[in-house]
């Protein structure tokens, strides 16, 4: 395309080391051709190894662009390995050879994790960097460096109250807790409310985590019928009313992990009166709840009283990031759950709380939400397009989808092949079972591919093996 005003700006002086990129706008954001010619120019040899580039603002006014722009552009030429930027000296060409995108693989795909997909913009690697000197910089690295009450600070509480706002309305930051995860949230809660030999309403295919914190807390759970609404409130009242010792309902109303249901709000009401009918509390793990672009209410927002919520940031931003948060029915609750937390964890990072806290009140954290609300949703619709209509259940903007295997098809046999032919992995619907059979099926993590390359070549290889005869399992045995 060559704009005239870019040709112009090419000839203007340069600055700071005397380059100036050379644009080829004709395909693409602005930003990305910037990045291009970074590429170019680090291959011709015209920008070498440790050469330092413009600043942000000088390059910005030279060319004529919002600073924004050139931000996005250099976290772009970082995250192909061309650049490298150090706090308070500036961003300078790799002295390695430029390496390729964090993640890209030719290898075996692993899709058994569900985690959501690393975004390319705006590069989390780079946000973790920068947020992480500006937290050192800006607070007395004692304060971050040392114990702290469980249960995190007045002002973590805070950020994560209005975190949650979109699913849980306006929140007393008294009842907000933070944990390192999920899974410590989940077992503080158990400890809090059960006593060993009591039992606990699940999905008959649930989080596999909850199976191991109900475990360690001596805790039985009780399988509980659904349908593609989620759990039956008509099941939960037949439960209760055969099963001694029934203390709590867990679950997860949104994107539900493994089967990827999200109950509707009439069906949350429903459940939530079922509960209350035979008083028991409500461990509601909603994981997901933020992905969807209109979250619904969370079931703590329809009965704060009776519920516990927790909502991890491993799940939408990074696993790494391990903070989560945990809301209890009120302030007293909220410090029984606390010093279950310190009898286990004793502490969540300060350094992590600290700069997820920071990112949510300056809008980081809403940035990265929407980019990986993005790529899953183009994920989804990789999958759509790859496999076979009406093979599998998926959210338009989740993590996973749940493929339902042909008669053909034994899951075991199924996962088997796939690994057999590619290494592909992917988690059969054992891992998830509470209580009943099985069914033939497989979660398929979409999130855990390294990049959209890899995750088409796992799909065709999925779809390539639904298509195929049954194989028979060599018995191992001679």
């Amino acid at each position: 395309m060559g704009f005239v005003w870019f040709i112009r700006k090419m000839h203007l002086p340069r600055v700071e080391h005397g380059w100036a990129p050379r644009l080829d706008v004709a395909n693409g954001p602005l930003y990305r051709a910037i990045a291009a010619a970074i590429g170019k120019a680090v291959e011709t040899g015209e920008l070498r190894p440790g050469e330092r580039l413009p600043t942000h603002r000088a390059l910005a006014e030279q060319l004529g662009v919002d600073l924004t722009t050139i931000t996005r552009a250099y976290a772009e030429a970082r995250r192909r390995g061309l650049l490298e930027a150090t706090v308070g000296r500036g961003t300078f060409v790799r002295t390695a050879s430029p390496a390729a995108p964090r993640g890209h693989t030719d290898g075996p795909v692993d899709l058994s994790m569900n985690l959501p997909p690393l975004p390319v913009d705006p590069s989390l690697p780079d946000l973790l960097r920068h947020g992480l000197g500006r937290l050192l910089s800006g607070v007395a690295p004692a304060e971050l460096l040392t114990y702290r009450a469980s249960g995190g600070t007045v002002e973590e509480a805070a950020a994560g109250a209005n975190w949650l706002r979109p699913t849980l309305g306006d929140l007393d930051p008294a009842r907000v807790l933070v944990s390192p995860g999920a899974q410590p949230a989940l077992a503080a809660i158990l400890a809090t409310i059960t006593t060993p030999g009591d039992a606990v309403l699940a999905d008959q295919l649930s989080y596999p985590g909850i199976r191991g914190a109900a475990a360690q807390a001596g805790v039985r759970l009780i399988g509980i019928a659904a349908d593609a609404q989620g759990m039956l409130p008509e099941a939960i009242d037949e439960a209760c009313r055969g099963t001694s010792r029934v203390q709590a309902l867990y679950c997860i109303p949104t994107i539900h992990n493994p089967t990827t249901v999200t109950m509707d709000l009439p069906r949350r009401r429903a459940i939530v009166d079922a509960t209350r009918q035979h008083n028991l509390r409500i461990i509601e793990d909603d994981a997901y709840g933020l992905l969807p672009s209109d979250p619904l209410p969370a079931l703590a927002a329809l009965d704060p009283a009776r519920g516990y919520h927790v909502s991890t940031m491993s799940k939408i931003m990074a696993p790494a990031l391990r903070v989560a948060w945990l809301v209890a029915p009120d302030g007293q609750a909220a410090a029984r759950v606390a010093e279950a937390l310190r009898c286990t964890i004793l502490m969540a990072s300060p350094l992590l709380t600290g700069l997820v806290a920071t990112w949510i009140r300056e809008g980081t954290a809403s940035v990265i939400l929407d980019a990986i609300r993005r790529e899953s949703a183009a994920r989804q619709r990789m999958a759509r397009n790859a496999l076979p209509d009406g093979s599998f259940a998926a959210h338009p903007e989740g993590l996973h989808i749940w493929l339902r295997l042909p008669q053909s098809w034994d899951r075991r046999d199924f996962v088997a092949e796939l690994r057999r032919q590619d290494g592909l992995a992917v988690v059969p619907s054992d891992a998830f079972r509470v209580d009943g059979e099985a069914p033939e099926a497989i979660r398929l993590s979409l999130g855990a591919a390294p990049d959209r390359e890899a995750l088409a070549r796992a799909l065709r290889l999925v779809t390539s093996t639904l298509q195929q005869e049954r194989r028979t399992r060599f018995a191992g045995v001679v």
